[in-house]
């Protein structure tokens, strides 16, 4: 069982409130991405994003009225005419658990999440992995508390991905191909505290995390993600080669990722520069929740220079360059050969 005794007075409520914002997210993906989707229409997740962050803005409301929240989204386009279909559609769902709710109320809800962040506040990424969630692949649900640069608490919902930890299984979670029937994963790290998981049907058993023992750079799992314009995916290959391994990077959406490298189903998670976005920062939303989970889990997580992560610069890591983050052993090996790469 995990010792909640010792953790924040804060988890049970960003445990409660991911679990029921990654339901609401399934529900969501689950009515609106059909097979007469086209190619270009983002609509289930433009509105599963806006009522997921509706829905934890309200919660957080609830229950911390006086903590700021900094959310990737803001309502600006729902106010507007040709936003009204979506907004119906948004506020449907959040009326699904909040009876009573508004469209007003759900906008400005949203735009709790649009200010500047102050010294304790906690960062959402509503859904995590956009074309992970279109593709019915991976995305999550990522919930942060942050407390004078430093995160504290991470909750990271993960609806289609099933962690085989303990259980025996030969299946590898990077792998795994979701399904309809997947119980999905809910991931809890705290300062000191390590990182814990359950699956999201609230099973009552915890298991803790441990990411891998692996030390040789030849034998690395290295996970990036699936989109070019979100990382160098030549720059991986050339990595990798330097490295020795012989395993092809696993490209999978979101933070995700972080949950399979606490699991110790990955060794390696790389975020390089594209090249058509060099001087691009992370979103301190994209990042908090998956980092401290990984850090929890014993390994290591820091920017392309072998920085740490520093969320006290507004809402990008503005003196971060990229990510690196492993399971701790292996972590010197790939600074190295990215020094190696750009000399």
């Amino acid at each position: 069982m995990a010792p909640w005794q010792s953790f924040p007075a804060e988890s049970q409520f960003a445990l409660a409130a991911v679990r029921e914002a990654s339901l609401l997210a399934r529900r969501i993906q689950r009515e609106m991405v059909t097979g007469a989707l086209t190619k270009d229409d983002r609509s289930p997740v433009t509105v599963a994003d806006y009522a997921v962050q509706a829905l934890l803005a309200r919660r957080l409301a609830e229950h911390y009225p006086g903590v700021a929240l900094v959310g990737e989204e803001q309502a600006d386009a729902l106010r507007l005419v040709e936003g009204t279909r979506v907004l119906d559609q948004v506020t449907g769902f959040v009326r699904a658990a909040v009876p009573d709710a508004t469209p007003e109320e759900v906008c400005n809800l949203i735009d709790r999440g649009s200010g500047e962040p102050p010294a304790v506040f906690w960062t959402l990424d509503p859904i995590d992995g956009t074309k992970g969630f279109l593709r019915r692949e991976q995305y999550a649900v990522a919930l942060a508390l942050v407390k004078h640069g430093q995160v504290e608490l991470g909750v990271l919902g993960c609806p289609d991905l099933p962690l085989f930890v303990g259980d025996g299984s030969e299946q590898s979670t990077a792998t795994a191909q979701p399904s309809v029937e997947a119980d999905g994963s809910l991931l809890i790290a705290a300062r000191g505290l390590g990182t814990w998981y359950q699956p999201l049907n609230g099973e009552p058993s915890w298991r803790q995390l441990s990411v891998s023992a692996r030390k040789e750079p030849g034998s690395a799992r290295i996970l990036r993600s699936v989109e070019k314009s979100h990382t160098n995916v030549d720059e991986i290959g050339q990595l990798a080669a330097k490295l020795g391994t012989q395993e092809t990077p696993i490209g999978m959406d979101s933070q995700a990722k972080y949950a399979v490298l606490a699991a110790g189903e990955g060794d390696v998670l790389l975020r390089l520069l594209s090249p058509s976005r060099p001087d691009y920062r992370e979103k301190i939303w994209d990042q908090a929740a998956g980092s401290i989970v990984v850090e929890e889990a014993g390994g290591r997580v820091t920017d392309l220079d072998g920085n740490l992560l520093d969320f006290s610069h507004g809402r990008t890591l503005a003196r971060n360059r990229g990510i690196v983050a492993t399971n701790g052993h292996l972590h010197d090996s790939v600074l190295g050969a990215l020094r190696d790469l750009s000399a």
